[in-house]
C-alpha cells in the first residue's frame, strides 16, 4: 500500500486495505462491526488525503473508493456517500477530474435508496462539479437542477446557495457568462444578511470577477475581485488555497488589464504563498501563470517569458491547465510584440482545445456506455459478449431505440457546444426534424428518415473544439479565424469515427460535409454535385435555414421570407438544385399546417433531460427576481 498519507493517521485510525478488502468480499453486510470499523478508518484517511492535497495517495483513494463502491447493503450509508464524495473532491484537488466520476455517481446511486435528502443534494452537487470540471456541462446542469430541487424542497439556504454558486461555473465553462453572472448574484442575493453563508458570496463574487474579465468589463470585475480579496479568511485546507490561488489569480488578470503592475505584484506573491503551502500542481500552475503575466507587463520580459515556458512543460503534463497556460505565453508574446511566437502559442492552444474536447467527449462516451451496459473498444461490435448482449436487446427494444440511447451523450454534447451560438439549445433538434422531413419528401424510407434526423442532431458537435472567442465574435471574422471555425466539420467527423458506435457513418458524413457547396467551392473537401453524400446536402438547406432564421452573435434573425429567398438565390450553387425545389415547397406546406414552426421542429428538444433541467433553472431565476423586483429583467427572456 502506498504510504503517502498513512503516516498522517493515529495508530487507532489506521487501516489496512487488504483487510478491508477481504471484509468486503466476504460478503458481510454493511452493518457487521468489523467492516464499520474499516470503513470509519476509510473514511478518515479519505480526508487526510484530501487536506493534504498530494497527488502520492491517488492509488489509495481509488483503492478505498472501489472497496466502498462494493459494499452491501443500506446501513452506513452516510458514511460511505460522504466518503465517497471526498474522494471525488480529492481527485478534483490534484488535477484527475476524471477519476473523480465514478465516486461522485455511486454517491448519488446510494443516496437514492435514502431519505437523507441533505446528503442526496450534496452527492449530486459533487456528481455536477466533476462532469462540468470534465467538459460535460449537459450532465452537470442535470445534476445541478435535481440538486437545486431537493434544496428548495427543506428550504435550505446554505445548500441553494452551493448549487447556484455551481451553476454558475457551468455556464461559465460553457461561455454563458451573462447566465452565469445571474446564477452567481442569485447566491449573492440569498447569502445577504446571512453571515454564515459568507463564502458562498466571496466565490460567487469571484467568479462574477471572471466572468467580467472575459466580458471585458474590467470595471466591474476589478469591484468583485477587490471585494474578494478585503473580506476572505486565511485558507487552511489544500482545496480552499487551491480556491484562493484561483481567485488571486483572477484578481492580478484584472489589474494588468488596466495596467496596474504594483497592485498586480502584491496579489501575486499571495498567489505562489498559498500555491506552495497546497502542495496542490494546479494551484502552483496557476499561481506561476499570474507571476509571470505580471513580470512581463512590468518591463521583465525576458524572466516572464521564462517562467511561463517552463510552466508550459508543467502543464503539458498536467494538461487539465495546458489550455490556460498556452492563453498566457500566447498575451504574453502579444505584449512583447512577438506576433509570430504568439501565432504559434495560439495554434498550439486550439490543437489543445480540439484534442482535450475530443478526449474528454470519447471519455464520457465510454462511461455512458458502460452504464448501459455496452462495451465501448475499438474491436469489432460483433465480437462474442456484445454480439449476445446486442441480440438479447433485440427482443427487447426496437434497433432505433438502442441506436438512440447510443448517441444521447453525443447528442448532449452537440447540444452543449451549440448554447454559444443559439442559447435555447434547439438548433440541433430543429435541424433534425427538419432534415427528417425533407428526406421524407426526397423519397426515403420512414428507417432512413428516423436515422438522418438524428444524425442531423450531431452536425455541429465538432464545435466543441472552436474556442469562445472565435464562436461569440459578433464581427466578421479574419481569415484565421474562419480556418478555425471551418475546422468544426472536421473536428466532429474525427470525434464521431472514433466513438465506435455501429451505424455511425451517416452522422460522420453529415458532420464533415455539411458546408460543401453544389457548385464545388465548399469546405472541408471541395466536393461538388452528387458527390455530396445525400445526408450532407439534406442538412445542408436545414441548417442554413435555421442559422438565418434566428438570431446569433454575430447576427439578428432573418424574417422567414427573406430566408427563402436567400436559399432560392443560391438554388444550384450552394445547394443541391432538386432539394431546394423538395425544401422551398416543403417550407410553404408547413407554414399552412403549423401554427408555429418553431415549436412543431422543436419538438424533440421538450424531452431533452438536459434543456428540461435548463427550463426548470431558468423558471426558478424568474420566480426569484420576480420575488425581489427585479422580473423584469430582460436577460431572462433571451434564456428560455
Amino acid at each position: 500500500m502506498n504510504s503517502g498519507w498513512k503516516h498522517n493517521l493515529m495508530p487507532s485510525t489506521r487501516l489496512s486495505l487488504a483487510e478491508l478488502d477481504q471484509v468486503i468480499s466476504s460478503g458481510r453486510p454493511s452493518g457487521d462491526p468489523d467492516l464499520v470499523r474499516l470503513l470509519a478508518a476509510a473514511s478518515e484517511s479519505v480526508k487526510d488525503c484530501l487536506r493534504a492535497g498530494s497527488s502520492s495517495s491517488a492509488e489509495d483513494v481509488s483503492r478505498i473508493a472501489s472497496a466502498v463502491r462494493r459494499i452491501k447493503g443500506h446501513e452506513n450509508a452516510e458514511m460511505r456517500i460522504n466518503t465517497l464524495i471526498d474522494a471525488a473532491n480529492y481527485f478534483y484537488v490534484i488535477g484527475q477530474p476524471f477519476l473523480s466520476i465514478d465516486p461522485a455517481r455511486e454517491a448519488v446511486r446510494i443516496a437514492e435508496t435514502t431519505s437523507l435528502t441533505s446528503l442526496h443534494r450534496k452527492a449530486l452537487t459533487a456528481f455536477g462539479i466533476m462532469s462540468a470540471d470534465t467538459g460535460n456541462i449537459s450532465q452537470a446542469i442535470e445534476a445541478y437542477s435535481a440538486a437545486l430541487e431537493l434544496a428548495e424542497s427543506i428550504s435550505d439556504r446554505d445548500a441553494k446557495c452551493v448549487v447556484w454558486v455551481n451553476l454558475g461555473v457551468a455556464m461559465l465553462n460553457c461561455a454563458q457568462y451573462r447566465d452565469a453572472i445571474m446564477c452567481f448574484e442569485t447566491a449573492i442575493d440569498l447569502a445577504e444578511g446571512h453571515p454564515h453563508l459568507s463564502g458562498h458570496r466571496l466565490t460567487a463574487l469571484s467568479n462574477i470577477a471572471l466572468c467580467s474579465l472575459h466580458l471585458e468589463d474590467f470595471a466591474r470585475g476589478l469591484r468583485a475581485a477587490e471585494t474578494v480579496a478585503r473580506d476572505s479568511a486565511e485558507p487552511k485546507t489544500a482545496a480552499d488555497m487551491l480556491a484562493r490561488v484561483l481567485r488571486e489569480n483572477n484578481y492580478v488578470r484584472l489589474l494588468l488589464e488596466v495596467n496596474n503592475v504594483e497592485k498586480a505584484r502584491e496579489r501575486c506573491a499571495i498567489a505562489k504563498k498559498y500555491a506552495a503551502d497546497s502542495h496542490s500542481a494546479r494551484a502552483e500552475i496557476a499561481a506561476a501563470l499570474a507571476e509571470g503575466l505580471c513580470e512581463v507587463q512590468s518591463g521583465k520580459a525576458d524572466v516572464g517569458l521564462s517562467r511561463l515556458t517552463a510552466t508550459l512543460e508543467r502543464a503539458r503534463v498536467m494538461r487539465s491547465m495546458l489550455r490556460d497556460t498556452l492563453a498566457a505565453l500566447v498575451k504574453a508574446h502579444e505584449m512583447v510584440g512577438q506576433p509570430q511566437r504568439a501565432l504559434m502559442y495560439l495554434r498550439e492552444m486550439m490543437e489543445a482545445t480540439r484534442q482535450s474536447q475530443q478526449e474528454n467527449a470519447l471519455k464520457h462516451l465510454r462511461l455512458h456506455l458502460e452504464q448501459l451496459g455496452f462495451e465501448n473498444t475499438s474491436s469489432s461490435p460483433t465480437q462474442p459478449t456484445l454480439a449476445r448482449r446486442e441480440a438479447a436487446l433485440r427482443g427487447q427494444v426496437a434497433e432505433q431505440e438502442l441506436f438512440r440511447s447510443r448517441i444521447e451523450m453525443l447528442e448532449r454534447l452537440a447540444v452543449t457546444a451549440e448554447l454559444r451560438d443559439d442559447s435555447t439549445g434547439e438548433h440541433s433538434y430543429r435541424v433534425g426534424k427538419l432534415s427528417s422531413l425533407l428526406a421524407a419528401e426526397y423519397g426515403c424510407d420512414e428507417g432512413t428518415c428516423f436515422m438522418i434526423e438524428l444524425a442531423a442532431r450531431l452536425h455541429d458537435i465538432g464545435k466543441i473544439g472552436v474556442p469562445d472567442a472565435i464562436l461569440l465574435k459578433p464581427d466578421k471574422l479574419n481569415d484565421a479565424e474562419r480556418s478555425v471555425m471551418r475546422s468544426h466539420t472536421t473536428v466532429g467527423a474525427e470525434l464521431l469515427s472514433k466513438s465506435n458506435i455501429p451505424h455511425m457513418q451517416m452522422a460522420e458524413e453529415i458532420a464533415r460535409h455539411h458546408h460543401e457547396w453544389w457548385d464545388g467551392t465548399g469546405y472541408p473537401g471541395n466536393l461538388s454535385g452528387t458527390g455530396i453524400p445525400i445526408a450532407s446536402r439534406i442538412t445542408a438547406l436545414a441548417d442554413v435555414f435555421d442559422a438565418l432564421t434566428h438570431k446569433r452573435p454575430y447576427k439578428e434573425a432573418w424574417p422567414l421570407d427573406r430566408a427563402l429567398e436567400e436559399i432560392s438565390s443560391l438554388q444550384g450553387k450552394q445547394f443541391d438544385p432538386q432539394l431546394t425545389g423538395l425544401f422551398l415547397e416543403l417550407i410553404g406546406k408547413l407554414r399552412r399546417d403549423q401554427g408555429d414552426l418553431d415549436l412543431f421542429l422543436g419538438q424533440a428538444a421538450l424531452n431533452s433531460p438536459f434543456l428540461q433541467a435548463r427550463s426548470r433553472i431558468w423558471e426558478t431565476l424568474r420566480k426569484s427576481k420576480d420575488s425581489d423586483g427585479s422580473g423584469s429583467d430582460s436577460r431572462l427572456d433571451l434564456q428560455r
